[in-house]
């Protein structure tokens, strides 16, 4: 394998992770429900990914330079052309799995979804009284004429039809026409009434098509096509460093709504007369047009009515408690104890809330600190700390207005927080703040106590109860102290002393990660048992790569768990030592995870941060030792059940093909183990 080939893409491994997860959605042993959201999510990340990296990589393409960077193996119209290519390669292989698979499997289930067939007489009536009475004052049809002063808007990711029309037998004249499909303000799913046992459900699209009558009075249709646009939504700021950066991204979310194409998805039914007239109205390049099915936006199958729940779903798994803490009646208290370890969404996300609730309203509380990357909709711990701003406490909140697709929300709480007092950092220009910690201080007569949160996820309720996430509450003055460092340097730039304990990007991360790593390749040398395991979501930096492919080579035994994308290209002659697994299960598997062995005595780290480049050169991140021996042990249990998964782990081989992982007997499923782990040791559920 030659030297360019040492580092897999990062956007065809991405398409790899997705692919992933449209594996799920064809294995039979996962309940048909479970794969129904399967489906779901690989639609949704899909549009993701067409609304930020293909626009990078058209902008790119655009600029038309000779030179690549040294990084760039491939050009970016060569690895467009790769990218459409296995693209329309799985959205074959989904469209087979819904039409072949899932959608005959509920019909055995009694489920019957409408997809074009005869309607039954007896739904005729149902569907006609909700389109007049619901579905019509939502329509908005537009006849596109030649004389017509603006072209409508084709919204980012909305759906619409495309219609061919004619007024008569008579009339020689084509008419084309667009129509919104409303599915931002309708559900779009409807449930039709039962019969003899039998549950219909039907796509509000359908319920338009089947009314068009009342839509185009006087009008023949001769063609009805649905279509949807993804828009170029990155946000790019030229210049962080002068003016008012939040007005700035303001400006960014408006515009984002009328970025340039990067996808037109269209019914591959659809008549070239049809589809020459949109691309000649709608000025779309070849490469921005993509064959799709008669339905677009399968995300939407995440609310797809289950008519016989429970049934067909997985099993439930309701949040643990924490019995350390359950009984407690204070969390900060009870702190002073012993260091308490969460682990999301196994155990419940209360505990978190609790510590910034108790702190809000204990009075010895003079000042919380935290970083807010992403911010629930209806955030209780916002909320937390406006109560504590109210109660009269020193809080400061720094909160990242650049985090994509979340811009909008945190400056809504932004506003609202800063309103009730809380004292707001708004991003640092040119860096990213994705640290996910809380610092909580407490007067004494005798001085004062600090109590720290150091996560791996975001300060999120609603994500908790899908992300895969551990959360450290700790009073060690080891590491309390130089969390009080972080926010300093947060607040004014500067660092009082070097960091000992944490690794902060930006100031030490690096530089750590690579003297612990060659602190194996020593030891391995030396003739000594030496191994690295790290978990992350992402590894792309082509520094800690290279130097992963030098302690294979040195023989150090290197575990990678990589949830999405991987650069690193492993079982080479140059990476023989390094093996990585892929997991996805029914959590999102979200934590990041460092271990090194060091001769037994295992230095173990947790972080917000994966090996990518935006993580360790333009981002705040933290990552912390875990001291504790029972804690440590405790996250090894979960570790050692990963790496072990033979469920849902895949190796990925050198061409990043998925491949059983660790062939035994006795099935591990790491996610189901762990969690029936923590509720034997726990003994409880909540409520």
């Amino acid at each position: 394998m030659s030297s360019k080939n040492k580092y897999y893409n990062r956007d065809l491994s991405w398409l790899g992770f997705n692919y992933r997860v449209l594996m799920e959605a064809a294995d039979r042993s996962v309940p048909l429900y479970q794969r129904i959201k399967f489906i779901a999510i690989y639609s949704s990340n899909l549009d993701e990914f067409f609304r930020v990296r293909v626009a990078v990589w058209r902008r790119i393409s655009a600029l038309k330079k000779k030179k690549l960077k040294p990084q760039m193996m491939v050009s970016p119209r060569k690895l467009l052309r790769s990218i459409l290519t296995e693209v329309d390669r799985q959205q074959k292989e989904y469209g087979k799995i819904l039409s072949g698979s899932i959608l005959p499997e509920l019909k055995q289930a009694g489920i019957i979804l409408y997809r074009g067939d005869k309607i039954l007489k007896s739904h005729k009536k149902s569907i006609n009284r909700y389109f007049l009475s619901k579905v019509l004052s939502y329509l908005q049809p537009v006849l596109l004429t030649d004389g017509m002063e603006r072209t409508p808007f084709l919204e980012n990711g909305a759906l619409y039809f495309i219609l061919k029309l004619k007024r008569n037998h008579q009339d020689q004249q084509i008419h084309y026409a667009l129509l919104n499909i409303p599915s931002d303000h309708l559900p779009r799913f409807f449930r039709l009434p039962d019969i003899r046992s039998k549950h219909y459900i039907i796509y509000l699209d359908d319920i338009i098509r089947l009314n068009l009558n009342y839509i185009f009075p006087g009008f023949q249709v001769l063609g009805c096509y649905s279509v949807k646009m993804n828009r170029d939504a990155d946000i790019e700021i030229e210049d962080e460093y002068s003016g008012d950066l939040v007005e700035k991204i303001r400006d960014q979310i408006e515009k984002r709504k009328a970025g340039v194409p990067t996808r037109f998805l269209y019914d591959s039914a659809m008549s070239e007369d049809i589809l020459a007239f949109i691309r000649h109205r709608y000025q779309l390049a070849e490469e921005d047009i993509i064959k799709g099915a008669r339905y677009h936006n399968l995300n939407d199958f995440m609310s797809f009515p289950n008519p016989v729940s429970p049934r067909l779903e997985e099993l439930p798994m309701p949040a643990l408690v924490n019995s350390s803490l359950d009984d407690e009646r204070s969390i900060l208290d009870s702190l002073l104890n012993a260091d308490q370890i969460l682990h999301f969404p196994y155990q419940s996300y209360d505990y978190v809330l609790r510590f910034f609730n108790e702190a809000a309203i204990d009075p010895r509380v003079t000042d919380i600190k935290v970083t807010l990357y992403r911010v629930a909709h209806d955030s209780m711990i916002a909320n937390a700390l406006v109560s504590a701003a109210k109660n009269g406490k020193n809080v400061t909140a720094f909160i990242e207005v650049k985090a994509r697709f979340d811009e909008a929300n945190n400056l809504k709480w932004a506003e609202k927080m800063e309103k009730a007092g809380v004292k707001l950092i708004y991003s640092l220009p040119g860096l990213k703040v994705h640290a996910k910690v809380a610092l909580v201080l407490r007067s004494l007569p005798d001085g004062q106590q600090a109590f720290a949160y150091f996560g791996t996820g975001n300060f999120h309720e609603g994500t908790a109860r899908l992300y895969c996430d551990h959360g450290l509450l700790t009073t060690n003055e080891k590491l309390t102290e130089e969390l009080k460092q972080v926010f300093e340097f947060l607040e004014t730039r500067k660092v009082s002393k070097p960091f000992e304990y944490l690794l902060v990007a930006q100031h030490n991360m690096q530089d750590r990660f690579l003297e612990m790593i060659d602190r194996e390749i020593d030891h391995s040398k030396q003739g000594l048992k030496a191994s690295v395991l790290i978990k992350l979501n992402n590894i792309e930096d082509q520094v800690m790569i290279d130097k992963l492919y030098e302690a294979s080579q040195a023989g150090v035994k290197i575990t990678l768990m990589v949830r999405s994308i991987c650069c690193v290209t492993p079982g080479a002659h140059f990476s023989a030592n390094i093996k990585v697994i892929r997991l996805v299960d029914r959590f999102l598997e979200h934590a990041r995870v460092f271990l090194f062995y060091n001769l037994g005595q295992e230095n173990l780290y947790l972080a917000s941060a994966d090996w990518m480049n935006r993580n360790l050169y333009r981002r705040i991140e933290v990552g912390f030792p875990i001291l504790d021996p029972h804690i440590k042990k405790e996250l090894l249990k979960i570790v050692k059940l990963q790496s072990d998964d033979n469920t849902k782990a895949y190796r990925l081989d050198a061409h990043q093909v998925h491949q059983p992982n660790n062939r035994r007997k006795k099935k591990v499923r790491a996610q189901t183990d762990f969690y029936h782990w923590l509720k034997k040791k726990g003994q409880h559920l909540t409520v």
